[in-house]
């Protein structure tokens, strides 16, 4: 499977789960790689960068951290949209 296409499938899932449940990276790459039978490797690969390029963002709360899609305010707080 094709980064791009794998990683369409990461923020499919991620707006599938957004404000049910807070999603830890692990619990990301587990359910993905199950639903896609890629390796748990490829599916961080494509999950971290989402992250690098700000497709998702790790926010931190309670001591854990969780992985979540950003809001419109902090993408442009971070220069990413206009």
């Amino acid at each position: 499977m094709e980064t791009a296409e794998l990683q369409d499938k990461i923020f499919a899932y991620m707006e599938k789960m957004k404000g049910k449940k807070k999603l830890k990276e692990k619990d990301v790459i587990k359910a993905l790689a199950e639903e896609t039978s890629e390796a748990p490797d490829t599916v961080k690969k494509a999950l971290r960068g989402m992250i690098d390029v700000g497709r998702l963002m790790y926010s931190y709360g309670g001591g854990a951290s969780s992985v979540e899609i950003p809001s419109e305010e902090y993408l442009r707080e971070k220069g990413l949209i206009k």
